[in-house]
């Protein structure tokens, strides 16, 4: 019991990591760029790399932050111009080629030695170069603090019974909470929005019951950064949202089913794209800075591996959604951790070691994913009417 407690404990860490909201930030952006306008961006990396770059370089030579998030967002924008005039005229496999090859000649420059003063090189910028303006804004206070103190301890001393129920509890309510956002129509639109907020809030208190965090109020990697991070996802949420139920929202839509048809109404369809390009780029830049809040700005952790999994995560959790692309991050990285700690728990060093125990984590959930591809191609909370993609 003890040790599925601790695996547990080590899944609720991860879902509530500040760079898993940065990653699904990320996969926000891209979820306008491939989900609701049919673009097909391998590069996403590269903005986030970029928008990492801005916020560093600029913090660590002595500026303000505000200036490091707008020359983050500048860099992210020129990049999306550069990348778009040429390339968005191209469907399908041909402008996934061109974009990821363009974010890999970012993250190589980033490498190069002759920058090593600006971007240092493959090695990167520390962290305790441009971390402080940020956590010099943090009204939490100085310690330690443990999120939701009364817990399962608490209650028998945490016995077995104890964590069973809750856990049971959690379960049925987590599922719950996918079948209202899955209802559509079904349940009308005030109730899915009242079942929706009371069972998101009831099985967080459930999660933070069973496994409570305890970390610093202000830290590199404390509560100040996840309470930012997390608020700027719901923020993207509500613009996406807002941004989808519009006009513009609807042209994408058309864009991505028969640009054609769009086009012979009269709307320059090159222009939307190029808006939808930026719009997911600064999404992108923007989970790039906090990416990097809590490590270091080192160009081979942004690099072609890191757009996969954020194609992963939108597969995942319903590409042309809203809250999909959050559910799918927190899926992804809280799967690949269980399997990663299950089998360094249940598996002996001589059949799988550390290193081998992470490899055949990220296999399993390629395999998952492939599964996922062929059965479920509309993901979690997608809707297989408005988006499928053939297999």
């Amino acid at each position: 019991m003890d040790t599925i407690q601790f695996i547990l404990n080590g899944m609720m860490r991860e879902a509530l990591s500040p760079q898993t909201a940065a990653v699904a930030i990320a996969v926000i952006g891209l979820n306008i760029h491939f989900g609701f306008t049919g673009l097909l961006n391998m590069g996403q990396s590269g903005f986030m790399l970029l928008g990492a770059y801005g916020f560093a370089i600029t913090i660590s030579n002595g500026l303000p932050m505000i200036l490091g998030i707008l020359f983050g967002f500048g860099a992210a924008l020129i990049f999306a111009l550069v990348l778009g005039a040429p390339t968005l005229k191209l469907r399908g496999d041909y402008l996934a080629i061109v974009t990821i090859s363009a974010a890999e000649i970012i993250r190589y420059v980033g490498r190069s030695a002759l920058l090593v003063d600006f971007t240092g090189s493959a090695q990167g910028i520390p962290g305790s170069q441009y971390t402080t303006p940020f956590r010099n804004l943090s009204f939490f206070g100085s310690g330690q603090f443990t999120l939701l103190p009364f817990n399962y301890q608490d209650v028998a001393d945490g016995a077995a019974w104890v964590r069973l129920i809750g856990w049971a509890l959690a379960i049925g309510s987590i599922a719950a909470l996918v079948y209202v956002l899955r209802s559509g129509d079904r349940i009308g639109g005030l109730a899915r929005n009242g079942l929706t907020v009371l069972l998101a809030v009831f099985s967080a208190f459930l999660l933070l019951f069973l496994f409570p965090l305890n970390y610093q109020w202000t830290g590199v990697n404390g509560w100040w950064l996840r309470f930012i991070a997390w608020s700027i996802v719901l923020i993207c949420c509500f613009v996406t949202y807002l941004l989808v139920r519009s006009p513009w929202g609807r042209l994408l839509r058309g864009i991505r089913e028969d640009e054609d048809a769009i086009r012979s109404l009269g709307k320059n369809v090159f222009a939307i794209k190029m808006q939808a390009l930026i719009i997911g780029g600064l999404f992108g830049a923007l989970g790039g800075m906090l990416y990097v809040l809590a490590s270091s700005v080192q160009p081979d952790s942004m690099g072609r591996t890191l757009t996969f999994f954020c194609y992963t995560a939108l597969l995942l959790g319903g590409a042309a959604t809203i809250f999909g692309p959050v559910l799918g991050t927190i899926l992804f990285y809280v799967g690949r951790i269980f399997i990663f700690q299950a089998s360094q728990v249940y598996v002996p060093d001589s059949i799988l070691s550390t290193q081998e125990a992470a490899q055949f984590s990220y296999i399993v959930v390629g395999v998952a994913l492939m599964l996922l591809v062929i059965f479920r191609p509309q993901g979690v909370l997608g809707n297989k009417r408005e988006l499928r993609f053939d297999v």
